[in-house]
């Protein structure tokens, strides 16, 4: 019965393109007076990707949660997909998992066979992270959703976080971008073989050895590109750092045929919920071509890095990261804004 089921046809949206909208999402968020002690170092209080909690004087938990619904129609690719995007937050704040659960919302209508191989992928990444799974929650609920809950350590002293970026710093990209289009296409059945493929792959990369060179070169600024595209992650960013980001949409990495894939009417609506949560804060100028501002606010599955690098180590870290993703580009800078309350602004210009 497995290979019968396209998992793609039996959910409303796919991926991270079914987050909860950004612009209601925060301002629920924003209202909740949280309970925290000394210990948090970062909680609910901003956008980070992890929550980071002290637990001596030198180390610190780093902790996130992630799961979606099915991006492709196998079940195991798809484990492996959720698996890595949940790992993905980790990594962005330069941590080293330790363990995870799994997080499972099941049709019991649904082939239990189904259900074994997207475990099985999950525990493949998991497995290629070093990332011990522990245990877990499901629930008979009407649609598929798979994830995990990661906890991971770091040096408190090394923690990267998305305000970490600086006036010069450049902006590097570590995956090709357009997640959100094609898996649109996958599930109205219009995507080739190989672009299917090198999707796959990309959703499938865990961002490890981004995470392993942030440390070495010392990087003090970064976020994952998901749900609310590289224009929201990059607008939390820049507002977290105080600076403003220009973003030159000609450099962006795209992944093979997003740009037939949007002419063929190919967008999620999460590009609108982008738009929305950006507005005020995202610019697009004039000439940038109207395709390559859809990818931009294109929500990403398992989407890359975006790292905020000193411009003295740039080159060297530029030629150190694309021996490990090759398709990591230098997308943008960091600006100086004219006052504090101007910062925060993504231009993306043509």
């Amino acid at each position: 019965m497995s290979e019968k089921v396209r998992l793609t046809q039996i959910v409303k949206c796919a991926g991270c393109a079914g987050k909860l909208a950004p612009a209601i999402l925060s301002k629920a968020v924003h209202s909740v007076d949280w309970p925290t002690n000394e210990n948090v170092l970062h909680g609910n209080q901003g956008n980070e990707d992890c929550g980071v909690y002290k637990i001596s004087d030198t180390e610190a938990l780093v902790q996130t949660t992630d799961f979606f619904t099915p991006v492709v129609d196998d079940p195991f690719t798809f484990g492996q997909i959720a698996a890595t995007n949940a790992l993905s937050d980790i990594y962005a704040m330069g941590a080293s998992p330790l363990s995870a659960l799994n997080i499972l919302c099941y049709p019991e209508d649904l082939d239990g066979d189904i259900l074994s191989e997207i475990l099985k992928g999950g525990a493949h990444q998991a497995k290629e992270a070093n990332c011990p799974i522990v245990g877990g929650h499901s629930v008979n609920a009407p649609e598929l959703k798979y994830g995990l809950a990661v906890t991971g350590k770091s040096l408190i002293k090394d923690v990267v976080y998305n305000s970490g970026a600086r006036e010069g710093d450049y902006l590097i990209l570590t995956k090709p971008l357009g997640t959100g289009i094609l898996n649109t296409a996958i599930k109205r059945g219009n995507l080739k073989e190989s672009t299917f493929n090198a999707l796959v792959t990309s959703m499938t990369t865990l961002n490890r050895e981004a995470a392993i060179l942030m440390q070495e070169f010392g990087i003090r600024g970064a976020t994952d590109v998901t749900g609310f595209s590289l224009m929201g992650h990059g607008m939390e960013m820049a507002r977290a750092s105080k600076v403003n980001f220009e973003i030159n949409s000609r450099e962006l990495p795209l992944l093979p045929e997003v740009l037939e894939a949007i002419k063929e009417g190919h967008v999620t609506r999460g590009d609108k919920s982008n738009r929305i949560y950006t507005e005020g804060y995202a610019m697009v100028e004039e000439g940038v071509e109207d395709d390559l501002s859809k990818v931009a606010f294109d929500p990403q599955t398992s989407g890359g890095l975006l790292i905020a690098v000193d411009s003295s180590k740039l080159d060297v870290f530029l030629n150190k990261i694309q021996a490990v993703c090759p398709n990591a580009r230098v997308i943008g800078r960091c600006l100086p804004p004219e006052s504090e309350e101007l910062s925060g602004k993504v231009a993306l210009i043509g």
